[in-house]
């Protein structure tokens, strides 16, 4: 515990009272104060992985988010860095999206460090083979890496249920609101052991008993592993110490434990089976537009692929109608996955009624008979 008297002990427990409910839906002990966003959180837990080990290549799937991706691709550093690195990319499943296992078993190795997969994955399809993959990942001394939505776990077991060691996500669902590019961070989750929690270069707040009896105290727990300690005579970070950590998004934790506190356990299974009911419905009403499917014969939370090729119109045509209708269609997918061909990346949220997806249904109609 750091020493000292601090006048704003009520927001030490609050980043506390974060740190323990995502906790509790993760399935791990120790939870990092957030960082920046869901791509430094993994990119984080992947530079620790690699040190825990000793280790320098890590599997990622072929389906994660491009922007996600390029985070992680920075952290992991330059081919001239010491510390850099490796990714190798795993294949999926093209029938039902799921990562291949085959191909991953001819890409481990005893160099990986670690499996990165997401649960669900950026393409929407939920994962359904994270305790083999996290098998896989320990038979070869490696670590077992899970990326969520925590939505999605008031429906779904935690992934520390099948394997997970390290857990990271995005917080940006738990109540904050987007604002300009803004709104968003992520998390980093462990089991509460001392390997772990020496490489998480984040804060990390802990509980402890006071003089008074009845009472506890809040303090920021192992301060010298962070990046701080590794600050020169100017504040510079220096070279040799593990991560940077610098002005983080603390204030959404706080917005986060508030709507967590007021969902609670049936808030979030509500939630979940909401998402769930209407992703199927607007997939259902989707794929029986003439010329249009969607891909992937997985279960969906939130996203799903919906594919033009047969309409012989492009996504960019189809979202620049849309638009007259006030509509944002789904994300243009063509380039990042190209083999998906004519296909974009709708996505069905609890904030949209029965009407909103009837809405989108009836103007895709129109907009494709044109």
């Amino acid at each position: 515990m750091q020493g000292g008297v601090y006048s704003d002990v009520g927001k030490y427990q609050a980043f506390f009272e974060f740190q323990s409910q995502i906790g509790e839906l993760v399935g791990m002990e120790a939870v990092s104060l957030p960082v920046y966003s869901w791509g430094v959180a993994a990119a984080f837990a992947i530079r620790m992985a690699s040190r825990i080990v000793g280790k320098n290549e890590v599997l990622v799937p072929r389906t994660i988010a491009p922007e996600r991706l390029s985070t992680i691709r920075t952290f992991c550093g330059p081919d001239n860095l010491p510390s850099q690195i490796i990714l190798k990319m795993v294949d999926y499943n093209k029938i039902d999206g799921q990562l291949d296992l085959s191909d991953l078993k001819k890409k481990i190795s005893s160099k990986t460090a670690a499996i990165y997969f997401e649960n669900p994955s950026y393409l929407g399809f939920i994962e359904t083979q994270g305790k083999e993959i996290s098998e896989l990942a320990h038979q070869n001394n490696a670590i077992s890496i899970v990326g969520v939505d925590p939505i999605f776990l008031g429906v779904l077991i935690p992934p520390a249920d099948y394997g997970a060691d390290i857990v990271v996500g995005t917080g940006q669902p738990l109540g904050v609101h987007m604002n300009c590019g803004g709104g968003t961070f992520g998390f980093i989750a462990t089991r509460d052991e001392e390997k772990y929690i020496a490489e998480n270069p984040s804060l990390l707040i802990s509980i402890t008993n006071t003089s008074q009896a009845g009472e506890y105290g809040f303090g920021q727990c192992t301060w010298d592993r962070t990046g701080y300690m590794g600050r020169d005579g100017h504040g510079n970070i220096k070279e040799e110490s593990k991560d940077f950590i610098g002005t983080i998004s603390n204030l959404w934790a706080i917005a986060a434990a508030v709507y967590m506190s007021l969902m609670g356990p049936q808030g979030f299974k509500e939630i979940g089976e909401t998402i769930i009911e209407k992703t199927r419905y607007a997939i259902n009403l989707i794929s029986d537009l003439p010329g249009v499917k969607t891909i992937f014969s997985s279960h969906s939370f939130k996203e799903f692929i919906v594919n033009f090729d047969d309409t012989g119109k492009s996504v960019k045509e189809i979202n620049r109608s849309l638009l007259k209708y006030k509509i944002f269609g789904g994300k243009d997918i063509s380039q990042d996955f190209p083999e998906l061909k004519n296909s974009a990346l709708y996505c069905i949220t609890e904030i949209h009624s029965y009407q909103d997806i009837q809405k989108l249904v009836n103007s895709l109609k129109e907009v494709l008979v044109k």
